[in-house]
This record gives structure tokens, sequence and C-alpha cells, in this order.
């Protein structure tokens, strides 16, 4: 007996990875404790995140050229750029009207500068990973390479304005980049080694979806209620645009600027992280937590959606104009020909 199941992945929108990070994020709400219950390489598994985005990129570096280097510092920059300013756009918008304390009634309740800015400050890698694979966008992966630095509360505290703990650790920066480094100079060296790699890039997509999802709990989305939902649609679609804008008017087909527009796990860390460096930001701190949560979630379930339906509607217009491209070329008049000679008309 044969089951379909790669068929049936492949017709939901970003399938390959977000049906293992449903069934993973189902796993973790209903049963939060399984990794710990079982123990040994499934619980491993659990946790595991880190370790496989780091096999990952080491897989995908191999199958990138040197020459590809200033294309990935462009798009990482482009993307990680766009992010920066549109957060700090927003927070000085919302820090006018709203200042450091939250709104305290209204169907706002809760919506603070801090929760916005940390919603859009930090993007989801292993989900950005996995749709440039699955979309067999090599190069925009090792872009990531650049946008996490991103990762953390250091740009929140930049935009935000807070004194302090502001200098990036550069082995953090190393770390980031070493993996793929090492990936494109085992590839570069030798090309059976890239042949040999190359192929787990895709194959590991799943296993990034359900390892993601094991890191989701379902009950934040809950707990934050439409507000939290409204910030994860805020982050998917207007952040969405400005980042496939971007993406756009350097060069890019807006693919890579959409799956950037997501919220990572750890930014529901940073609004405690924030607080502890200035109490100014505490009343603020555990509302955020819970909204930037929630748009953890939202915008790892709607980017992909998002993110496959723009793919396809470029590959719908690519084999639309080659269609006109082919008519026009059979409608053309052919040559008149005297002789050998050909006398165009």
């Amino acid at each position: 007996m044969s089951i379909p199941i790669k068929k049936a992945l492949d017709k939901v929108p970003g399938g390959m990875m977000l049906v293992p990070l449903g069934i993973g994020a189902v796993i973790h709400t209903l049963a939060p404790d399984a990794g710990k219950f079982f123990g040994s390489f499934t619980g491993a598994f659990f946790t595991g995140l880190a370790p496989l985005l780091a096999v990952f990129f080491v897989c995908l570096g191999a199958t990138l050229e040197v020459k590809s280097t200033p294309y990935i510092l462009k798009k990482g920059g482009v993307l990680l750029g766009s992010k920066i300013l549109f957060a700090i756009l927003i927070g000085v918008i919302a820090g006018r009207f709203l200042g450091e304390a939250p709104i305290d009634s209204g169907i706002l309740a809760g919506l603070s500068t801090l929760a916005l800015v940390a919603a859009l400050n930090d993007t989801n890698g292993g989900l950005y990973i996995s749709l440039m694979g699955q979309f067999g966008r090599k190069r925009d992966a090792g872009a990531y390479s650049i946008l996490s630095l991103e990762s953390g509360p250091f740009l929140t505290m930049v935009t935000l304005g807070i004194a302090g703990l502001s200098a990036f650790p550069w082995q953090a920066l190393v770390g980031a980049i070493l993996p793929l480094a090492l990936g494109m100079l085992l590839g570069n060296l030798d090309k059976n080694m890239r042949r040999l790699l190359a192929p787990l890039v895709p194959a590991m997509v799943p296993f990034l979806g359900l390892a993601l999802g094991l890191t989701i709990n379902l009950n934040a989305v809950v707990e934050a209620g439409l507000l939290g939902i409204a910030l994860g649609l805020f982050v998917v679609f207007v952040g969405g645009a400005v980042l496939l804008l971007a993406d756009k008017l350097t060069g890019g087909d807006g693919i890579a600027g959409l799956a950037a527009a997501t919220t990572a796990g750890n930014a529901a860390l940073v609004p405690a992280i924030i607080a502890t460096a200035n109490p100014v930001y505490a009343p603020a701190a555990d509302h955020a937590t819970v909204l930037v949560a929630a748009s953890v979630v939202v915008s790892a379930v709607l980017c992909p959606i998002v993110t496959s339906a723009w793919a396809k509607r470029l590959q719908k217009k690519a084999r639309l104009q080659d269609s006109e491209d082919n008519a026009a070329e059979q409608e053309a008049p052919a040559p008149k020909r005297v002789g050998s000679t050909p006398e165009l008309t």
C-alpha cells in the first residue's frame, strides 16, 4: 500500500514546513512535557531546533559558490535594514501616542510600544530558512546569517532608546556565520562534498518545521485574544508589504521579503529583558510578552500561506508571459526569400 504523503503536503501552501509545524505545535500545546517524558533521542528533538539549524546551514553553505557572497550580504542587509527602519518608525509613532506604559482600557488594553517593537524586530529564522529551502532559494536562505543579527533584545533596546547593554557580543556574530562559512568552504574545496550535502537542504525542511512547532504553544493565541491575533496580522501583512517592497526595489521578486515577515519565538523573552534593563517598561512587560507570543504563532501560520500564494502568483504570471511571447513569435510574419538571401518585410 502506498500513501501519497508528499503529494498531499505539496498541495498545501508551504505544506512541507507548515504541516509538520502544526503537528509540533499541537503536541507541545497538549503535552508540553512529552519531551521530558520520552527523553533520549525523542526528548532531544523537542529542544533540538538550534542544532538542526546549524546542520542545515552547513549543508546550505555547501551549495553556495564563493561568488554568491556579495548577493548574501546584499539580500541580508536589505531585509535587516528594512525591518530595523520599519520598527523604528513604528516605535517613534507609537511612542508619541502611548509612551512607555501600555493602554489600560478599551479594546486595545495591554498594547504598548514595547509589544509592537519586540514583535517587529526579530525574524523567525527557522521559518525563513525552511521557506527558502522549499522554494529552492539557496542564496536567499544564506541571507539569514545577516538577518540573525537582530536576534535578542539588542535592536529593541536601540529602537526604544534604552541606554546600556548596547554592545553586541562578537562571539554571537561569529557563531551565527560559522556553520554557513564551513559549508561554503567544504562545497567550494570539494565538489563531491557539495553533491553529498546539497540533497539534504530540501529534505531537512519538514524536520525544521516540526522542531519549530515543538517550541510553540497555541494557548498563547487564546490568552492574547483578538489583540494578539491583530498584532500577528500586522507583522505579516503590513511588515510583509514593507519587506516585499524593499526586496523588489533591490532586484528581488518579494518572496524572501515576505518570508521574513514573522516574529521569532525568542522575541517573547525580550519584554522581560527590557523591563529588567529599564524598570519604566515593567508595567508593559507582562502584556507585551503575551501579545508577542501570540504574534509568534499567528505569523508562523500565516507567513507560509502568504509567501506561497505570492510565489504561485509569480509563477502564473511567468507562464502567462511565456504564452504571450510564444503567441507573438507564431504570429510574426515569416521572412521572404529571394534566392538564398532573406528579405525582411
